[in-house]
């Protein structure tokens, strides 16, 4: 059905409902037009004229009922018209309108009392007038009303004979095609009323479905699953009914999106929501969250089920999508919270399930995981952390302890690395793998590195000049502008020479390389500090790394360290990592040494340095100082320190 049948079946059910909508004034239009019927004939005294009267009283009567019946019917059919009823109200309408015509005749031409062709004539006028606005909105029945009672007033007035008979019956034959004007005049106007109604009722729910669907994807929006969810929780027969909501979006959609342009990206969109639709099968209600995230709520679904939906969902991912040209191989993570085991009201369960999307995610992506409340002990501790974090510097909350790193020829410290610690008021000492990230994800790196740069050049400026410090650089900061700001405003204030300060970076700050690494490395190797490879041979690509950078330290990670004195492959990679960096003129750190023999390994294999808890520990600036004033004046050796050590 096109737009405009529709909307002209739309306004042509209404003018059919607009010719029942006044049931009373049928039914009192059918009393009157009875009772005066009846009226003339019992003055009359003719059967013809009865018989007429009793028609026209049994025809009203039927209108009255059908009229009733009419909105019954409509009020259980929820405004649902039949085609009868238009066509019963036709026939209804003409059989009255001829009964009132006939009865004028034959009370013209079979009776004399002139009182009762006055009241013939007007009761037929009256009618005639008062159908040309009723009934307008159908232009043939109120026309055909008009002509069925005013032709044989009009006929019977020019054969009853006289002047005054005839003048009257030429202007009743004249009122027809007045009254047929007013009819029409009214039904533009009914009809032009219909039509705004009919627009105004789409435009209502164009934008009643714009406020709840997805204009994308035609799924419930964000607003609407919100509504939709908090009606399902809160009508649950009882509060120990499950009910499982799942989180999902799509793992690494951006990449599309910038590679393939927003449109295949709003295809596949489209795709995922007919799939996710496909996959529930009628078991809950797929809605589209914002972006690439959609959820899903399945009334009635437990926690076993709640798996067995989840792996329909996540096979749908292992087929290709086929969009706009292009065969895309997409997978989606997802988080799954079920109640009333995993929250009390739709908002909670909503915002748990979010949490076990993100440990999906976390966990590698492309699979789901269920809520658990370890989850939420997690996430309050990370806010509390992030909360106390935001004052940890001005509380004086931070502090850097150095542990020391020694040349294994002359056993004298070289460097010491710069590592943060931070006592908490309440949670007492928080281990930097766990705050670092958080203070990565909060913005709070930018300004705990500049302290940690200031604090660290300063606290080197009380050692020997030989001495360097080395600072850890978090990958976030490579992406700002504050990095070189933060070393050349530390290396002002404290006045330590670039060269002894060293950065260390880890391999993961090249994985996303647009040429700006290497551009702000270059810049501050430039002014004469040392950039050092923390963690080497962890990562993807480390002898690419060592040919496009000039390092000049390489740190091999403690991973190949432990068990190099018993393990020969071990020993094999951290010998050929030593004479690697001897043959590209790199100074080498042994990390993690945590034994005499991995110390003694560390020696013969060639390495220049090395750093472990048989060595030192991580201590604050004051032990450090007074570490190499013994040192110093024991011409302090490695084995020195280890004898000071087991004594």
């Amino acid at each position: 059905m096109t737009p405009d049948t529709q909307q002209s079946a739309e306004v042509q059910a209404n003018l059919v409902k607009s010719l029942y909508a006044s049931p009373a004034s049928l039914m009192i239009g059918a009393v009157a037009g009875g009772a005066l019927g009846l009226v003339i004939a019992w003055h009359a005294r003719l059967p013809a004229i009865t018989a007429i009267a009793v028609l026209i009283c049994l025809v009203g009567l039927s209108r009255s009922i059908s009229a009733v019946y009419f909105e019954r019917q409509l009020a259980h059919q929820n405004g649902v018209t039949q085609p009868i009823w238009g066509l019963a109200y036709e026939l209804g309408a003409w059989a009255y309108a001829a009964l009132l015509g006939i009865l004028t005749f034959a009370t013209l031409l079979l009776s004399e009392d002139a009182t009762l062709h006055v009241l013939a004539v007007c009761l037929v006028a009256s009618y005639s007038g008062g159908i040309s606005g009723r009934n307008a909105g159908r232009i043939h029945v109120a026309v055909g009303q008009t002509c069925l009672s005013l032709l044989p007033t009009s006929l019977g007035l020019v054969l009853a004979g006289g002047l005054s008979y005839t003048v009257l019956g030429i202007l009743c034959f004249l009122m027809i095609f007045a009254m047929a004007d007013i009819t029409k005049t009214t039904h533009r106007i009914v009809l032009e009323a219909l039509q705004g109604k009919y627009e105004k009722t789409q435009l209502a729910t164009k934008f009643e479905r714009l406020a709840r669907f997805d204009s994308l994807t035609g799924v419930e929006n964000r607003m609407a699953m919100q509504m939709r969810l908090r009606e399902m929780f809160d009508g649950r027969r009882s509060d120990q009914d499950p009910m499982a909501v799942f989180w999902m979006d799509l793992d690494r959609f951006k990449e599309i999106n910038d590679s393939l342009g927003h449109m295949i990206g709003d295809q596949l969109l489209c795709r995922v929501a007919e799939r996710l639709s496909r996959a529930l099968d009628g078991r809950g209600h797929v809605a589209r969250f914002g972006g690439d995230e959609f959820v899903l709520i399945c009334p009635g679904a437990s926690r076993a089920e709640a798996e067995r939906i989840a792996d329909d969902v996540m096979a749908e991912f292992t087929h290709d999508f086929d969009v706009g040209g292009y065969s895309l191989g997409v997978t989606a993570s997802m988080g799954i919270a079920v109640a009333p085991g995993d929250g009390q009201d739709s908002d909670e369960l909503l915002q748990h399930a979010d949490m076990a999307l993100y440990q999906a995610k976390h966990a590698g992506r492309n699979r789901h995981a269920q809520f658990a409340w370890s989850m939420k002990e997690r996430q309050n501790r990370t806010y509390d952390l992030e909360m106390g974090l935001r004052g940890a510097m001005a509380n004086n909350e931070l502090v850097l302890h150095y542990q020391p790193i020694f040349d294994t020829k002359t056993g004298k410290i070289t460097i010491c690395e710069a590592l943060m610690r931070w006592d908490h008021p309440t949670l007492g000492r928080i281990s930097p793998a766990e705050f670092i990230p958080i203070a990565e994800s909060c913005s709070m790196i930018e300004p705990i590195t500049a302290w940690a740069l200031e604090q660290a050049c300063q606290d080197a400026m009380e050692w020997d000049e030989n001495v360097r410090v080395a600072v850890n650089i978090s990958p976030v900061l490579i992406k700002s502008d504050s990095l070189p700001r933060a070393v050349i405003a530390a290396l002002m204030q404290s006045g330590l020479r670039a060269r002894r300060l060293e950065l260390e970076v880890t391999e993961s700050i090249f994985l996303e390389d647009s040429g700006r690494t290497n551009l702000i490395l270059s810049d501050l190797q430039r002014i004469g500090l040392r950039l050092a490879l923390d963690d080497f041979g962890t990562g993807y690509s480390s002898l690419g790394y060592l040919r496009d950078y000039a390092f000049d330290t390489i740190k091999v990670d403690q991973s190949f360290m432990r068990g190099v004195e018993e393990n020969s492959r071990h020993r094999a990679i951290a010998q050929s990592v030593a004479y690697l960096a001897h043959a590209l003129d790199v100074e080498t750190v042994a990390e993690g040494i945590e034994t005499d023999d991995q110390l003694r390994c560390a020696r013969e294999m060639g390495f220049t340095n090395v750093q472990g808890f048989v060595l030192s520990r991580p201590v604050p600036a004051v032990q450090v100082l007074e570490m190499m004033r013994q040192m110093d004046d024991d011409s302090g050796s490695v084995a020195m320190l280890q004898d000071r050590r087991r004594a």
